[in-house]
């Protein structure tokens, strides 16, 4: 296996003059790290590292609930496919990955769905919330905000390195749809034997960061070879998804990933961020300057059986569906019908 870090990247100057010097060396920085390999790490976000820990903290305490008290919140519950995760219940690629997780969505009431109103309306909605544990969802809300806010800052740069105005993307992600999943690897063992923690893929919208613990874990795809990418304190995981890819004709990369489980004895944390378009937007390439589109290849997925839909809400509900079939039956059997 080939080692190596990715680039690192420092958003700082860029959030507090987009076009002063600092500001236009990190979109350089950007655009060649998006279209090289795809993934940076990112610092100089803004998000502290007070915040972060208080974040973790929580997942701990969440994790450590007795089993009865965490599967009160199952996503089986929710039809927004929100909630705890159990063991082995998420699947990439058909297989289960050995992983349990929360995910947490934009808290708003579940939207009143008419018949002709479009499938991924059923993804909007509440969330699930420990009852027991109410510095959980005080912790993950202001996590949100913070990390949101650069997401913005991120899309504001993504669309000068693309030759576009700044507020290119403005329409599209006001607001984003987000989701942050807090998520647990344990090792494996001879119950669930598999080191798949997360297997291969890539991300389906346009922006993913990543906030690892010390354990790693993490790898990313580069010209054929898997790549380890260790944490790095203070710092994102930063890697766009395929909806960027299709943005840019594929002069960015979507790059695909994995995350192999621990070694005994150990667990794993980490906390995935991702930023999204509105699921009402429809994503289309934009106009490249003449440079970069000579060297954008198309950004349609190559895997026929996964295909990139232009709507972000279909592309959305694809994913969910194919990952989560036990909340697919249990809530959305007519889609599966289909």
């Amino acid at each position: 296996m080939v080692v190596s870090a990715l680039p690192v990247l420092d958003i700082s100057a860029f959030r507090a003059d987009p076009e002063g010097p600092g500001g236009a060396e990190f979109v350089e920085a950007l655009r060649a790290a998006f279209h090289g390999i795809g993934a940076a790490y990112l610092v100089g976000h803004g998000v502290s590292d007070a915040l972060v820990a208080r974040v973790r903290q929580v997942a701990e305490a969440f994790f450590a609930l007795p089993e009865e008290e965490r599967l009160a919140i199952e996503n089986v519950h929710s039809p927004q496919f929100r909630g705890y995760t159990r063991l082995g219940t998420e699947h990439t690629n058909g297989r289960r990955d050995l992983r349990d997780q929360v995910d947490i969505g934009r808290e708003e009431p579940a939207p009143a769905i008419a018949p002709g109103d479009p499938a991924w309306l059923r993804l909007r909605g509440p969330n699930l919330w420990p009852e027991g544990l109410p510095e959980f969802r005080a912790a993950v809300t202001e996590y949100n905000v913070a990390v949101e806010a650069a997401g913005h800052a991120l899309m504001r740069a993504v669309a000068l390195a693309l030759g576009q105005p700044i507020d290119h993307f403005e329409a599209l992600v006001t607001p984003p749809e987000v989701l942050t999943k807090i998520i647990r690897y344990p090792a494996p063992d001879e119950t669930f034997a598999t080191d798949q923690g997360v297997g291969a893929h890539t991300d389906a919208g346009f922006l993913t960061l990543l906030h690892q613990d010390e354990v790693g874990g993490f790898e990313a795809d580069v010209d054929g070879q898997w790549v380890a990418v260790p944490p790095l304190p203070g710092s994102f995981v930063l890697n766009i998804g395929e909806l960027l890819q299709l943005v840019s004709s594929g002069y960015f990369r979507a790059t695909p990933h994995r995350v192999i489980s621990p070694p005994a004895g150990v667990e794993r944390l980490s906390i995935a961020y991702f930023f999204n378009p509105r699921f009402e937007a429809r994503i289309e390439p934009v106009t490249l300057p003449p440079a970069l589109a000579a060297e954008a290849p198309g950004g349609e997925s190559a895997d026929r059986d996964n295909p990139i839909l232009a709507q972000y809400g279909f592309n959305t509900l694809k994913v969910r569906l194919r990952a989560h079939p036990d909340v697919a039956a249990r809530h959305h059997a007519d889609l599966l019908a289909q």
